[in-house]
């Protein structure tokens, strides 16, 4: 039983989603404490009546808290685009595998290919 559970546990990588979530999570900290403690204030200084977020728009009985749900909109566009950041600063693009074209049908092949696998050409038969 105990390595059937191992077993899944390496194969479905639930390890490294555990991994990955707590990184996330501290990740979220991080980022979460550049925003609040950085740029929010630099936002709050520049938006005039430094107190924006308690903004109450009362329509008879009814209170619209504007300024909360404002300053979340502006939370969520600040902390996305400090993510999209550093996903662009570790994150590098993968290199393209080169390609060839079959000269029958114009698709793209593996270089090494010896027979299309679009229209089943024999191209071992044209580098002979």
């Amino acid at each position: 039983m105990w390595r059937e559970f191992k077993a899944f546990l390496l194969t479905a990588n639930v390890l490294a989603l555990a991994l990955a979530v707590v990184i996330g999570a501290a990740l979220a900290k991080v980022v979460s404490a550049l925003v609040a403690d950085i740029i929010m204030p630099i936002v709050g200084f520049a938006v005039p009546g430094g107190d924006w977020r308690a903004w109450v728009w009362q329509v008879g009985s009814v209170k619209l808290a504007l300024g909360d749900f404002l300053g979340t909109i502006v939370d969520f566009l600040v902390i996305g685009f400090v993510v999209w950041r550093i996903s662009k600063a570790f994150i590098r693009k993968a290199e393209e595998a080169p390609v060839r074209r079959c000269q029958f049908c114009r698709m793209p092949i593996d270089p090494v290919a010896t027979r299309c696998p679009h229209c089943t050409s024999d191209l071992a038969l044209l580098h002979a």
